[in-house]
Protein backbone atom coordinates (compact mmCIF):
# COMPACT_ATOMS: atom_id res chain seq x y z
CA UNK A 1 0.00 0.00 0.00
CA UNK A 2 1.58 3.21 -1.00
CA UNK A 3 1.82 6.53 1.12
CA UNK A 4 1.94 8.57 -1.74
CA UNK A 5 -1.23 10.78 -2.87
CA UNK A 6 -2.05 9.97 -6.35
CA UNK A 7 -4.72 12.66 -6.24
CA UNK A 8 -8.49 12.13 -7.41
CA UNK A 9 -9.36 10.81 -10.68
CA UNK A 10 -12.74 11.94 -12.33
CA UNK A 11 -13.77 7.86 -11.63
CA UNK A 12 -13.64 9.52 -7.33
CA UNK A 13 -16.11 12.02 -7.70
CA UNK A 14 -19.57 12.17 -7.22
CA UNK A 15 -22.14 14.68 -6.57
CA UNK A 16 -22.56 15.13 -2.95
CA UNK A 17 -19.49 14.06 -2.02
CA UNK A 18 -17.80 17.01 0.35
CA UNK A 19 -13.76 17.39 1.08
CA UNK A 20 -12.44 19.14 3.64
CA UNK A 21 -8.87 19.83 2.62
CA UNK A 22 -5.47 20.70 4.12
CA UNK A 23 -3.76 22.86 5.16
CA UNK A 24 -4.80 25.16 6.98
CA UNK A 25 -2.71 28.49 6.13
CA UNK A 26 -2.17 31.88 8.48
CA UNK A 27 -1.94 34.71 6.06
CA UNK A 28 1.15 37.10 6.49
CA UNK A 29 2.04 40.74 6.09
CA UNK A 30 4.88 38.68 4.58
CA UNK A 31 2.34 36.92 1.66
CA UNK A 32 0.62 40.17 0.82
CA UNK A 33 3.95 41.66 0.23
CA UNK A 34 4.82 38.99 -2.00
CA UNK A 35 1.59 38.71 -3.59
CA UNK A 36 2.34 42.80 -4.08
CA UNK A 37 6.07 42.00 -5.55
CA UNK A 38 4.45 39.63 -8.33
CA UNK A 39 1.57 41.62 -9.12
CA UNK A 40 2.25 45.45 -8.78
CA UNK A 41 -1.40 46.01 -7.39
CA UNK A 42 -1.76 49.77 -6.36
CA UNK A 43 -5.26 49.81 -4.63
CA UNK A 44 -4.92 52.20 -1.63
CA UNK A 45 -7.38 50.13 0.77
CA UNK A 46 -5.70 47.04 1.01
CA UNK A 47 -1.42 49.31 0.08
CA UNK A 48 -2.25 51.30 3.38
CA UNK A 49 -3.35 50.74 7.23
CA UNK A 50 -4.05 54.38 7.54
CA UNK A 51 -5.76 54.86 4.17
CA UNK A 52 -7.98 51.93 5.11
CA UNK A 53 -8.30 53.16 8.95
CA UNK A 54 -9.64 56.62 7.71
CA UNK A 55 -12.58 54.74 5.83
CA UNK A 56 -13.32 52.76 9.33
CA UNK A 57 -11.37 49.41 7.91
CA UNK A 58 -9.54 48.35 11.41
CA UNK A 59 -6.65 47.90 8.77
CA UNK A 60 -5.70 46.82 5.59
CA UNK A 61 -7.66 44.16 4.44
CA UNK A 62 -5.69 41.18 2.32
CA UNK A 63 -6.38 41.58 -1.62
CA UNK A 64 -9.52 40.08 -2.28
CA UNK A 65 -7.73 37.73 -4.95
CA UNK A 66 -4.91 36.75 -2.82
CA UNK A 67 -7.76 35.64 -0.10
CA UNK A 68 -9.34 33.63 -3.17
CA UNK A 69 -5.89 32.40 -4.99
CA UNK A 70 -5.47 30.66 -0.91
CA UNK A 71 -8.71 28.85 -0.99
CA UNK A 72 -8.56 27.83 -4.64
CA UNK A 73 -4.88 26.19 -3.43
CA UNK A 74 -6.20 24.32 -0.60
CA UNK A 75 -8.64 22.68 -2.93
CA UNK A 76 -6.10 21.43 -5.65
CA UNK A 77 -4.72 18.23 -3.99
CA UNK A 78 -8.29 17.08 -3.42
CA UNK A 79 -9.93 18.22 -7.17
CA UNK A 80 -7.33 19.04 -9.88
CA UNK A 81 -4.46 17.33 -9.09
CA UNK A 82 -5.01 14.91 -12.56
CA UNK A 83 -7.09 17.99 -14.10
CA UNK A 84 -6.20 18.86 -17.67
CA UNK A 85 -7.59 22.49 -17.34
CA UNK A 86 -9.97 24.66 -15.10
CA UNK A 87 -12.70 25.34 -16.80
CA UNK A 88 -14.80 28.69 -15.72
CA UNK A 89 -16.08 30.14 -12.25
CA UNK A 90 -19.59 30.81 -11.50
CA UNK A 91 -21.56 32.43 -8.07
CA UNK A 92 -18.10 33.52 -6.60
CA UNK A 93 -18.59 35.65 -3.08
CA UNK A 94 -16.41 37.57 -0.92
CA UNK A 95 -18.18 37.53 2.29
CA UNK A 96 -15.96 38.87 4.95
CA UNK A 97 -12.58 40.75 4.72
CA UNK A 98 -9.85 38.99 5.44
CA UNK A 99 -6.40 40.52 7.46
CA UNK A 100 -3.02 39.32 8.17
CA UNK A 101 -3.03 37.25 11.14
CA UNK A 102 -6.35 35.29 9.89
CA UNK A 103 -6.30 31.31 9.34
CA UNK A 104 -8.32 30.28 6.26
CA UNK A 105 -9.24 26.74 5.47
CA UNK A 106 -11.52 25.14 2.71
CA UNK A 107 -13.89 23.11 2.32
CA UNK A 108 -15.48 21.62 -0.88
CA UNK A 109 -18.96 20.03 -2.38
CA UNK A 110 -19.30 18.57 -5.50
CA UNK A 111 -22.31 19.61 -7.21
CA UNK A 112 -22.34 17.58 -10.70
CA UNK A 113 -20.48 15.46 -12.78
CA UNK A 114 -20.56 14.80 -16.63
CA UNK A 115 -18.23 12.30 -18.43
CA UNK A 116 -16.34 13.73 -21.87
CA UNK A 117 -17.09 11.98 -25.08
CA UNK A 118 -13.35 10.90 -25.43
CA UNK A 119 -14.15 8.69 -22.37
CA UNK A 120 -10.85 9.48 -21.12
CA UNK A 121 -12.04 12.85 -19.12
CA UNK A 122 -14.64 14.19 -17.54
CA UNK A 123 -15.93 17.41 -16.13
CA UNK A 124 -16.15 18.03 -12.08
CA UNK A 125 -18.42 20.79 -10.48
CA UNK A 126 -17.72 21.95 -7.22
CA UNK A 127 -18.35 24.80 -5.15
CA UNK A 128 -15.64 25.69 -2.33
CA UNK A 129 -16.09 27.42 0.41
CA UNK A 130 -13.26 29.63 2.49
CA UNK A 131 -13.25 29.78 6.36
CA UNK A 132 -11.17 31.70 8.66
CA UNK A 133 -10.29 30.93 12.09
CA UNK A 134 -13.32 31.23 13.94
CA UNK A 135 -16.03 29.56 11.75
CA UNK A 136 -16.57 32.82 9.44
CA UNK A 137 -17.30 32.38 5.87
CA UNK A 138 -14.84 34.27 3.76
CA UNK A 139 -15.32 32.99 0.58
CA UNK A 140 -17.38 30.71 -1.67
CA UNK A 141 -17.81 30.03 -5.47
CA UNK A 142 -18.55 27.27 -8.07
CA UNK A 143 -15.69 26.57 -10.63
CA UNK A 144 -15.70 23.38 -13.19
CA UNK A 145 -13.11 21.34 -14.06
CA UNK A 146 -11.84 19.08 -16.77
CA UNK A 147 -10.02 15.33 -14.61
CA UNK A 148 -8.59 12.53 -16.34
CA UNK A 149 -9.97 9.28 -15.70
CA UNK A 150 -7.85 6.30 -14.18
CA UNK A 151 -9.52 3.68 -16.67
CA UNK A 152 -11.09 4.83 -19.84
CA UNK A 153 -12.88 1.52 -19.59
CA UNK A 154 -14.64 2.28 -16.49
CA UNK A 155 -18.34 3.03 -16.98
CA UNK A 156 -19.63 6.84 -17.52
CA UNK A 157 -21.64 8.08 -14.26
CA UNK A 158 -25.15 9.25 -14.42
CA UNK A 159 -24.36 13.12 -15.84
CA UNK A 160 -25.37 15.50 -12.80
CA UNK A 161 -24.87 19.16 -13.99
CA UNK A 162 -26.07 22.22 -12.14
CA UNK A 163 -27.58 25.32 -12.60
CA UNK A 164 -25.47 28.08 -12.18
CA UNK A 165 -26.68 31.55 -11.67
CA UNK A 166 -25.40 34.26 -14.12
CA UNK A 167 -24.85 36.88 -11.58
CA UNK A 168 -24.71 37.79 -7.82
CA UNK A 169 -27.64 39.93 -7.44
CA UNK A 170 -27.16 43.16 -6.01
CA UNK A 171 -28.65 42.61 -2.95
CA UNK A 172 -25.43 39.75 -2.21
CA UNK A 173 -22.81 42.48 -2.58
CA UNK A 174 -21.19 44.15 0.09
CA UNK A 175 -20.69 41.64 2.88
CA UNK A 176 -17.05 41.86 2.56
CA UNK A 177 -16.70 45.84 2.85
CA UNK A 178 -17.83 47.73 6.21
CA UNK A 179 -19.52 50.98 6.00
CA UNK A 180 -17.27 52.88 5.41
CA UNK A 181 -16.92 56.91 5.54
CA UNK A 182 -16.61 57.78 1.97
CA UNK A 183 -16.20 61.54 2.33
CA UNK A 184 -12.99 60.67 4.14
CA UNK A 185 -12.09 59.00 0.67
CA UNK A 186 -8.58 61.17 -0.58
CA UNK A 187 -8.54 61.01 -4.35
CA UNK A 188 -4.89 62.14 -4.48
CA UNK A 189 -4.04 59.44 -2.09
CA UNK A 190 -5.98 56.44 -4.21
CA UNK A 191 -4.76 57.96 -7.41
CA UNK A 192 -7.81 58.28 -9.25
CA UNK A 193 -10.39 60.59 -9.52
CA UNK A 194 -13.50 58.85 -10.92
CA UNK A 195 -16.37 57.47 -8.66
CA UNK A 196 -19.00 55.37 -8.73
CA UNK A 197 -21.48 58.20 -10.52
CA UNK A 198 -18.07 58.77 -13.09
CA UNK A 199 -18.76 55.79 -14.73
CA UNK A 200 -22.12 54.59 -17.58
CA UNK A 201 -23.31 51.48 -18.34
CA UNK A 202 -21.58 50.37 -22.03
CA UNK A 203 -18.59 52.43 -21.06
CA UNK A 204 -15.03 50.77 -22.34
CA UNK A 205 -11.67 51.17 -20.66
CA UNK A 206 -8.46 50.55 -22.05
CA UNK A 207 -6.09 49.49 -19.32
CA UNK A 208 -3.44 50.63 -21.40
CA UNK A 209 -0.26 49.48 -19.55
CA UNK A 210 1.19 45.24 -20.26
CA UNK A 211 3.07 42.93 -18.17
CA UNK A 212 5.43 40.49 -19.62
CA UNK A 213 5.12 36.93 -17.51
CA UNK A 214 8.86 35.37 -16.36
CA UNK A 215 8.68 31.40 -15.95
CA UNK A 216 9.85 31.97 -12.08
CA UNK A 217 6.87 34.81 -11.21
CA UNK A 218 4.61 32.10 -12.28
CA UNK A 219 6.20 29.45 -10.40
CA UNK A 220 6.55 31.16 -7.28
CA UNK A 221 2.57 32.87 -7.61
CA UNK A 222 1.69 29.01 -7.67
CA UNK A 223 3.92 28.01 -4.60
CA UNK A 224 2.59 31.15 -2.76
CA UNK A 225 -1.20 29.33 -2.75
CA UNK A 226 0.58 25.93 -1.95
CA UNK A 227 -1.27 24.99 -5.91
CA UNK A 228 0.51 21.86 -6.23
CA UNK A 229 -1.03 21.27 -9.68
CA UNK A 230 1.11 19.23 -12.21
CA UNK A 231 1.24 21.17 -15.22
CA UNK A 232 2.53 24.48 -13.66
CA UNK A 233 6.08 23.14 -12.59
CA UNK A 234 7.32 19.91 -14.47
CA UNK A 235 9.09 20.51 -17.74
CA UNK A 236 10.37 17.10 -17.33
CA UNK A 237 7.02 16.12 -17.58
CA UNK A 238 5.00 18.66 -19.33
CA UNK A 239 7.75 18.69 -22.32
CA UNK A 240 5.95 15.62 -23.42
CA UNK A 241 2.81 17.41 -22.98
CA UNK A 242 0.34 19.01 -25.13
CA UNK A 243 1.86 22.33 -25.08
CA UNK A 244 5.52 21.16 -24.57
CA UNK A 245 5.74 23.59 -22.04
CA UNK A 246 4.94 24.20 -18.47
CA UNK A 247 1.28 26.28 -18.28
CA UNK A 248 0.62 29.11 -16.37
CA UNK A 249 -1.82 29.36 -13.66
CA UNK A 250 -5.31 30.52 -14.94
CA UNK A 251 -5.69 32.62 -11.49
CA UNK A 252 -2.28 34.39 -12.41
CA UNK A 253 -3.37 36.17 -15.26
CA UNK A 254 -6.75 36.99 -13.29
CA UNK A 255 -4.42 38.92 -10.87
CA UNK A 256 -2.29 40.85 -13.74
CA UNK A 257 -5.80 41.98 -15.50
CA UNK A 258 -6.67 42.81 -12.01
CA UNK A 259 -4.11 44.80 -11.00
CA UNK A 260 -3.34 46.30 -14.56
CA UNK A 261 -7.01 47.89 -14.48
CA UNK A 262 -6.37 50.56 -11.32
CA UNK A 263 -5.38 52.35 -14.79
CA UNK A 264 -8.91 53.41 -15.63
CA UNK A 265 -10.91 51.82 -12.09
CA UNK A 266 -8.29 52.91 -9.33
CA UNK A 267 -11.38 53.40 -6.98
CA UNK A 268 -12.92 49.92 -7.45
CA UNK A 269 -10.83 49.14 -4.63
CA UNK A 270 -12.42 45.28 -3.88
CA UNK A 271 -13.94 42.77 -5.56
CA UNK A 272 -17.47 41.97 -4.00
CA UNK A 273 -18.60 38.69 -6.49
CA UNK A 274 -17.39 36.58 -9.64
CA UNK A 275 -20.09 36.24 -11.60
CA UNK A 276 -18.15 33.99 -14.20
CA UNK A 277 -15.22 33.30 -15.25
CA UNK A 278 -13.52 31.43 -18.61
CA UNK A 279 -9.49 30.83 -19.20
CA UNK A 280 -10.00 31.43 -23.22
CA UNK A 281 -6.63 30.13 -24.06
CA UNK A 282 -3.33 29.06 -22.21
CA UNK A 283 -0.76 31.86 -21.36
CA UNK A 284 2.83 30.56 -21.26
CA UNK A 285 5.85 32.36 -20.21
CA UNK A 286 7.59 34.99 -21.71
CA UNK A 287 3.89 36.37 -23.31
CA UNK A 288 3.11 39.96 -22.53
CA UNK A 289 -0.74 40.44 -20.67
CA UNK A 290 -2.91 43.30 -21.34
CA UNK A 291 -6.09 44.23 -20.41
CA UNK A 292 -9.54 46.02 -20.81
CA UNK A 293 -13.08 46.32 -19.13
CA UNK A 294 -16.38 47.02 -19.89
CA UNK A 295 -18.83 48.17 -17.44
CA UNK A 296 -22.21 45.87 -18.06
CA UNK A 297 -24.24 46.93 -14.91
CA UNK A 298 -24.51 49.92 -12.37
CA UNK A 299 -26.42 49.44 -9.42
CA UNK A 300 -26.71 50.84 -6.08
CA UNK A 301 -26.58 48.68 -2.62
CA UNK A 302 -29.85 48.86 -0.62
CA UNK A 303 -29.52 50.55 3.00
CA UNK A 304 -25.48 51.79 1.63
CA UNK A 305 -24.74 55.10 0.50
CA UNK A 306 -21.03 54.57 0.87
CA UNK A 307 -20.71 52.22 -2.49
CA UNK A 308 -21.95 51.60 -5.45
CA UNK A 309 -21.02 48.56 -7.87
CA UNK A 310 -20.19 48.14 -11.41
CA UNK A 311 -20.19 44.82 -13.12
CA UNK A 312 -17.14 44.39 -15.44
CA UNK A 313 -16.31 42.31 -17.90
CA UNK A 314 -12.30 41.85 -18.05
CA UNK A 315 -10.77 40.75 -20.88
CA UNK A 316 -6.99 39.83 -20.80
CA UNK A 317 -5.14 39.03 -23.94
CA UNK A 318 -1.27 38.17 -24.86
CA UNK A 319 0.99 40.01 -26.70
CA UNK A 320 -1.66 42.60 -27.97
CA UNK A 321 -2.29 46.18 -26.70
CA UNK A 322 -6.03 46.70 -25.60
CA UNK A 323 -6.99 49.86 -27.40
CA UNK A 324 -9.27 48.65 -30.38
CA UNK A 325 -11.12 46.29 -27.61
CA UNK A 326 -10.66 43.17 -29.01
CA UNK A 327 -12.55 40.41 -28.04
CA UNK A 328 -14.24 38.27 -31.14
CA UNK A 329 -13.62 37.46 -34.73
CA UNK A 330 -15.18 38.04 -37.71
CA UNK A 331 -16.65 34.31 -37.32
CA UNK A 332 -17.93 35.48 -33.67
CA UNK A 333 -15.30 33.36 -31.92
CA UNK A 334 -12.87 34.41 -29.14
CA UNK A 335 -10.26 36.34 -30.89
CA UNK A 336 -6.41 34.82 -30.92
CA UNK A 337 -5.00 37.10 -28.50
CA UNK A 338 -7.69 36.49 -25.77
CA UNK A 339 -7.05 34.70 -23.04
CA UNK A 340 -9.52 35.71 -19.93
CA UNK A 341 -12.61 36.30 -19.97
CA UNK A 342 -13.81 37.30 -16.74
CA UNK A 343 -17.15 38.87 -15.27
CA UNK A 344 -17.09 40.41 -11.20
CA UNK A 345 -18.83 43.00 -9.30
CA UNK A 346 -16.29 45.69 -7.87
CA UNK A 347 -17.23 48.35 -5.10
CA UNK A 348 -16.25 52.40 -5.67
CA UNK A 349 -17.19 54.97 -3.39
CA UNK A 350 -20.16 56.63 -3.74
Amino acid sequence: MTKTNPGNFFEDFHAGRVLRHATPRTVTSGDVALYTALYGPRFAVQSSDAFARSLNYPQAPVDDLLVFHIVFGKTVPDISLNAVANLGYAGGRFLAPVYPGDTLSAVSEVIGVKENSNGKTGVVYVRSTGYKQDGTEVLDYVRWVMVRKRDAASPAPEPVVPELPEAIAPEGLGDACPLLNAGAWDADLSGAPFRFDDYAVGERIDHVDGMTVEEAEHQIATRLYQNTAKVHFNQHSEGQGRFGRRLIYGGHVISLARSLSFNGLGNAFHIAAINAGRHVAPLFAGDTVYAWSEVIEKATLEGREDVGALRLRMIATKDRACADFPLLDAQGHYAASVILDFDCWVLLPR
